[in-house]
Formats: C-alpha cells, structure tokens, sequence
C-alpha cells in the first residue's frame, strides 16, 4: 500500500444473506442467496418472458449501489441479465450458436439415404440456449434521479479506468462475490454471469463477467467494468464494456500442457487469453458469429 493512501471512515454491515458498506455518500449492498425455489423460479420465468432457466439460478442474488447526496441507484440483478438473453427466434447481431455436431446429426437424419426416422417432437420456445447476454447493469427504479450515460472522451484521463490504481496493494475495505446464473448447456459446455465488487480507500470498481463455452465451437467473454474515483468531482462513474469471442481451437491452442484441459474451464484464463489474441480477430471477426458484443465501448456518467 502507498504511504499516501489513507483509509477514509466507513462502516460495514452483514446478515446473513447480506454484506454492505457505507462510505461517503455511497451505500453498497451485496446480496447472495441459494439457488432459487421452485416458487421463486416459476416467478422469475414468467418475469423473463417464459424461456427456461439456467440449471443454477440465483434469482435473488444483487448488487446495488446508492448514491444519496444526487439519489443515483444502479444495480446488477439476475432477473435483468436474463431479460437481455434473446427471447425468440434469433436474429442477426445475436451470434447465435450450434453444437459442434449439430449438422452433422441433423444430416445423418434428414439426407436422401437416412433410414433413420427423426424423433417425435413438440414445439418449443426458441430462445437463445447459451444465455448469452449484454447486460451492464441498469438504475433501479426506486432511483431519483435520472443520469445519461454520454461517450467517453478519448483524451480526458478521467473518463478511463485506472489500471495502476487497480493493481496497487491498498486495503480492501469491501469485497463481494455474486453468482446471477451458471448453466452446462446440455453438457456442451458452460455459461455463467458473476459480479465482483471491491470498494478501495481511493475507488470503488465493479467487473460483471459473461463467459460462454461451446465445446469444439468457440469462446466468449463480455465484461462490464464500473470504476468510480471518490475524489471525482462532479462525482464520475466509468462504465466499460467489452466483448471477445474466439473460435475454440485458437483459444485451445494456448493451453500451457496439451494434457490439462483444466483452464478451458477459468473464466478468468479464458478472458486473458481472449484479450491476447490480437483485436481485430477476437473483437471483431471473433468466430465468425457476427455476435453485436464484439469489441468496446466506454461511457460516463456524472451524478449531480
């Protein structure tokens, strides 16, 4: 930690399903249940419009914070998330994705020589299957006041995140862990939504991270990053996003022993792999899924 750096007042708080901070005019509360009830999934279903749920859902996990001197509220919730999954037919920008031997078993059953009769089938709610989704968040909506998030200015210091200040060794005076949904795809992989928060002496930063595996098809990685400095004044909030996508192979191929497939599975090692591979393959062509989240995008917002 540098001599420079002192701690300023806050106050912590916790039950049991619960932990907050409170420092300066801010209040943040990190919510973190068990995987939601039967009763509580079938309300959430119906909320997100009907398609089913991820296997692991925790529907009553949240993050949220409250600025009170301007009445800012914004929060990270799993009901949100899963209204940015696409809800029907998929459409261009969605970068929709197909099982590895989805062709090839769709053909064996369906070519001119198949003696094999496809299955009986009933309809069902198309949606996107991956719960790939964009969400960075949103205001609560018991928030007072409204702010527009406007494009940051490339020449402005303020308007970027601070790696340096990010990778110090200060005190951590809050940090938060809170699973949204986690689901094995059939077993064809993996995709999963969890925020982190840490309040510092200096900032308060946030990474919501999307990670989506399809075995044999590709990778993919959408982050939200939120950094607020508490000496900003206006008070400013950072909002970053940034998605990556590659195909498996190529992220494969980095694999530190041939023989461990383990990392495959670290949404972590997956995001620094993907942020390797040179931009204009992983955040623009990614894997050839044409998926709109390519790429990056940062915004402010000043709270008055």
């Amino acid at each position: 930690m540098s001599a420079a750096v002192s701690v300023p007042k806050h106050r912590l708080f916790e039950s049991p399903n619960s932990r907050a901070i409170e420092i300066g005019p801010w209040t943040i509360t990190a919510r973190t249940n068990p995987i939601s009830n039967a009763g509580e999934s079938d309300a959430l279903q119906a909320a997100i419009g009907g398609i089913p749920l991820p296997e692991m859902t925790f529907g009553n996990n949240s993050l949220e914070l409250e600025h009170k001197e301007s009445g800012w509220k914004y929060a990270f919730t799993t009901e949100e998330a899963l209204k940015g999954v696409r809800n029907g037919e998929l459409q261009d920008g969605d970068g929709g994705v197909k099982v590895g031997y989805a062709d090839a078993w769709l053909k064996s059953r369906t070519g001119a020589t198949s003696q094999i009769p496809m299955p009986q089938t009933v309809p069902t709610k198309p949606f996107d299957w991956t719960y790939t989704t964009l969400y960075p968040g949103h205001k609560d909506a018991s928030s007072s006041t409204s702010v527009d998030w406007q494009p940051a200015d490339r020449s402005n210091p303020s308007h970027k995140i601070p790696l340096a200040e990010l990778t110090r060794h200060d005190p951590i005076l809050f940090y938060a862990e809170i699973p949204l949904y986690e689901d094995e795809l059939h077993d064809n992989g993996a995709s999963h939504l969890l925020v982190r928060i840490r309040v510092m002496p200096t900032c308060i930063f946030i990474l919501q991270r999307f990670t989506l595996r399809v075995d044999n098809v590709l990778f993919r990685t959408f982050d939200t990053r939120i950094y607020h400095s508490f000496t900003s004044s206006p008070p400013l909030v950072v909002r970053e996003t940034s998605g990556w996508e590659a195909p498996y192979d190529r992220v494969k191929w980095r694999l530190p022993k041939r023989d461990d497939l383990t990392p495959l599975t670290d949404p972590m090692w997956i995001a620094k792999i993907l942020s390797e591979i040179p931009a204009e393959i992983s955040q623009e062509i990614g894997a050839g899924t044409k998926w709109r989240g390519l790429g990056t995008k940062v915004e402010v917002a000043t709270l008055k």
